[in-house]
């Protein structure tokens, strides 16, 4: 082993321009998308729901409260 050799090696794999620091950032942001779709998915259903349970209770009181 030289030891001029050795010294001549260059570690561009360690350069801060080859690393990507942006990592977690980028899973972090596909993280947030993905609970803020299952937030929509939930209020979506919740609305649904509601909006059903609404529609049945009219049309139960339109019947049961009908003038004979």
């Amino acid at each position: 082993m030289d030891s001029n050799g050795a010294s001549s090696v260059q570690y561009d794999r360690w350069n801060e321009d080859n690393i990507n620091m942006n990592v977690e950032a980028s899973q972090s942001s596909l993280r947030s998308r993905r609970v803020a779709g299952g937030v929509v998915v939930k209020v979506a259903g919740a609305v649904a729901a509601l909006v059903s349970v609404y529609i049945i209770g009219y049309v139960t009181g339109y019947y049961i409260h009908q003038c004979p």
